[in-house]
């Protein structure tokens, strides 16, 4: 299981790259919140639209190749788009970024599950490598990028080329052929997956919308500086690690659902609380609190996706890990033009009321056995 969450945290770097380079775009180059907000609607569509086609695909073959091979394509993609010239240029490598992240989850998360076997807990630590990732990318990348420029990106090229040599050598002491072993059995429940996915989306959409304007509102509403921007938006990244892992360990306790519901509802009051307050230490407080909720549901809803399909784990990875969570990257246009008309103050008010959509949905999903609540 470790190196599949040291994989994880890596390639989510790159994930978390786009987010933490954007306001260098904005100030830089001059891009519009529409122009913006493009960029992840393009890591976005690179990591949505290969996920049923890849999961299927990972669900027959053992493909031992695509995690390391999507990991050293995330990496390149998005290192090299802060040297792009011109904007159609940084958008295509973007979701060419994206295309590989798309290759990573479905493989990784189906070998993750059979390394974890039925813990919660487990789980939540290879997601929250995913969430460690998201969490360094701002924390290394703002520094870097005040210093060098958009084109710093390009620094980060090599951990992806490093980290995917080290998982193909893992990966090749395996034999590729065959189906995968030791998977679990079971009648898949499509209904119930679908709600998940619903569920899934919404959560992302929160989670991408504070990616995409925790910055830009510290610096064009509260009236701090881009590296107070940075700031902020770790702070919320290191919530969502915290959360992730606590995650886990409260599924093991209360059952997954009611971790679902729990992590919606404890949203509501952060983010309304956090659009309230006015001075950016306070609000530092709030955007960790936000953070820790939104990504409670993380693991929770990558191990019951694959319980709701227990014959295809890699198909519910590739839903849960790869287009759920990029597929709220699509709505960031509109985020985006709210906010060029309204101020990035706009966007956060909008998304105050995204958990308690996903509260309600939550509360329609059935167990996936007995033992669960």
């Amino acid at each position: 299981m470790r190196h599949w969450v040291f994989a994880h945290a890596v390639d989510d770097f790159y994930q978390g790259l786009v987010p933490a380079s954007i306001p260098f775009f904005v100030l830089e180059r001059g891009y519009s919140y529409v122009a913006a907000s493009g960029l992840a609607l393009a890591a976005a569509l690179g990591s949505s639209l290969p996920q049923p086609l890849l999961g299927v695909l990972v669900d027959r073959r053992r493909l031992l190749w695509l995690a390391p091979a999507g990991l050293l394509v995330a990496g390149a993609g998005a290192g090299l788009a802060g040297l792009a010239p011109a904007y159609p240029m940084v958008w295509l490598l973007i979701l060419i970024s994206g295309i590989g992240i798309a290759a990573f989850h479905p493989a990784a998360g189906r070998d993750a599950r059979l390394a974890a076997a039925d813990s919660t807990v487990a789980m939540s630590y290879f997601a929250a490598g995913g969430s460690v990732g998201f969490f360094l990318a701002p924390a290394l990348a703002t520094p870097l990028l005040s210093s060098w420029g958009v084109g710093a990106t390009a620094f980060f090229v090599p951990p992806a080329v490093l980290m995917a040599f080290v998982l193909w050598r893992h990966q090749s002491r395996h034999t590729d052929h065959g189906t995968p072993t030791g998977l679990t059995t079971g009648r898949d429940r499509w209904g119930p997956f679908l709600l998940l996915t619903v569920v899934s989306v919404i959560r992302s959409i929160l989670f991408l919308g504070m990616n995409t304007f925790i910055a830009l509102y510290w610096i064009g509403y509260l009236g701090a500086g881009h590296v107070m921007g940075g700031v902020a938006l770790t702070a919320f990244l290191i919530g969502g690690v915290a959360g992730t892992l606590a995650g886990g360990r409260i599924a093991d306790r209360i059952g997954m659902r009611s971790t679902v519901r729990l992590g919606s509802l404890v949203a509501i009051p952060a983010l309304i609380g956090l659009r309230l307050v006015e001075d950016p230490r306070l609000a530092l407080i709030l955007v960790t609190l936000a953070g820790v909720a939104a990504n409670m549901p993380f693991a929770v809803l990558v191990k019951l996706g694959q319980d709701y399909l227990p014959a295809r784990p890699g198909t519910a990875a590739g839903v849960t890990l790869g287009i759920a969570v990029s597929a709220g990257g699509l709505f960031m246009p509109l985020l985006g033009r709210l906010a060029d008309h309204h101020g990035p103050q706009a966007a956060l008010t909008a998304l105050c009321f995204v958990p308690a959509v996903a509260a309600a949905l939550a509360f329609l999903l059935p167990p996936p056995d007995s033992t669960d609540r």
